[in-house]
């Protein structure tokens, strides 16, 4: 097997997994007088910059308001302090997704109910959701995952019949839409992070809420602050959760490439799927399923590997200099932190399996097309070697 290229010959070279540096490097000048224009006006907290970034964000998601705060993980706990949740109550949620969408749950004492997933989407099943409903189930986390939205059209008809509050995890989905609305916009609540390996990243951790609804706005702000209005009077107990001003003064430079960015993303999706196609490899892997229904962006490019492969493609890449990803290799249902809800193995078929087959490949936005060639070359070389057929491979010394 091999795989045709425009060139007799392609120089091969490290292709990184993510390379932040390409992202922010011509933007430095831009971010630096930003970074200055905040260590004049000496608002570090909650500035005007915060201000700028929360009005963009929402309008980005559809949405009136955006609220931010400290970090992805700390907007999906605020959300469940603003909406009442915890203990005694239930929050279903994927088991296929990052750590902080349950442990926001487990945090304030209520329940984490996990469900398996489309496994064409790796996003939360409605059907598993809808039977997974009790008398105590208070909230749903749909989990916009690898920058494909849920289904929330059908999410939202089973939330509203059974009175469940809907909250988004968009963490990895800035400008994502479901249909003709962008993510954020379905739930209660929409939960954004900033996360430097995102998709719009910042110098570290920062994240923010999003919603339509003008009396949860004003808690989620309020809740963010130690419960605190006005100065040193204290409605509720809440969180220290403030967005840095250096941070959003950052994010506002790195807004305006977003959808130069998002369209990058998208090309090299569709540009990996054609040279895979190309390499006729479908009986050894899966390419990533896109949704008629939605507007993917593409935070990760997630391939599937057959055949216990998994493991040895990637330590191959990894030999190759090629960078690779497993995002995730332990759901959430079978972590230790969780084993007394009573979950076993077998007990989210989809789920599970997944997390033994899912490889993630490079695809930020700068990624040339030479470098994905290299990609692809060595996958194909893997699979066409003698040794890349058994099980026992071990890179060469």
């Amino acid at each position: 097997m091999t795989f045709p290229t425009k060139r007799a010959t392609v120089a091969r070279r490290a292709v990184p997994f993510l390379d932040i540096s390409r992202e922010n490097s011509p933007l430095t000048a831009s971010i630096q007088a930003a970074i200055e224009g905040v260590c004049e006006s000496g608002a570090f907290v909650l500035g005007p910059e915060c201000r700028q970034l929360e009005d963009t964000v929402a309008r980005i998601s559809g949405v009136p308001h955006g609220i931010g705060c400290a970090s992805g993980s700390d907007a999906l706990l605020l959300s469940l302090m603003a909406l009442d949740i915890g203990p005694g109550d239930e929050v279903i949620v994927p088991s296929f997704t990052f750590f902080a969408t349950a442990s926001a749950v487990s945090r304030l004492g209520a329940k984490p109910v996990f469900v398996d997933i489309d496994p064409r989407t790796y996003n939360i099943d409605p059907q598993e959701f809808a039977a997974a409903i009790t008398p105590a189930t208070k909230a749903v986390i749909p989990v916009h995952l690898f920058g494909q939205p849920a289904d929330m059209n059908h999410i939202m008809t089973i939330a509203e019949e059974h009175q469940v509050y809907v909250i988004e995890d968009a963490a990895q989905a800035i400008g994502a839409v479901h249909l003709d609305r962008p993510v954020g916009s379905w739930g209660h609540i929409g939960c954004i992070s900033f996360y430097p390996t995102k998709n719009l990243g910042g110098f570290g951790d920062s994240g923010m809420m999003v919603t339509a609804d003008d009396e949860l706005a004003e808690r989620l702000r309020l809740l963010r602050v130690h419960g605190m209005k006005p100065r040193y009077v204290h409605r509720e107990v809440g969180i220290n959760s403030r967005l840095d001003s250096i941070q959003a003064a950052v994010l506002n430079v790195k807004l305006q490439s977003l959808n130069d960015w998002t369209n990058a993303r998208r090309e090299n999706a569709e540009r990996y799927m054609r040279m895979f196609s190309t390499a006729r490899m479908s009986s050894q892997l899966t390419l990533p399923s896109v949704s008629p229904e939605s507007h993917h962006v593409w935070n990760q490019f997630t391939i599937r590997v057959h055949d216990g492969m998994r493991d040895a493609l990637r330590e191959y890449l990894n030999d190759q200099k090629v960078g690779t990803e497993i995002y995730y290799p332990i759901p959430l249902h079978l972590q230790a932190c969780f084993a007394d809800l009573g979950y076993r193995e077998g007990s989210l078929p989809h789920t599970e399996q997944a997390a033994r087959e899912v490889l993630n490949l490079p695809i930020f936005p700068m990624l040339t097309e030479d470098e994905q060639e290299t990609v692809v070359h060595h996958s194909v070389q893997f699979f066409a070697s003698e040794v890349g057929r058994l099980t026992d491979y071990r890179p060469a010394a």
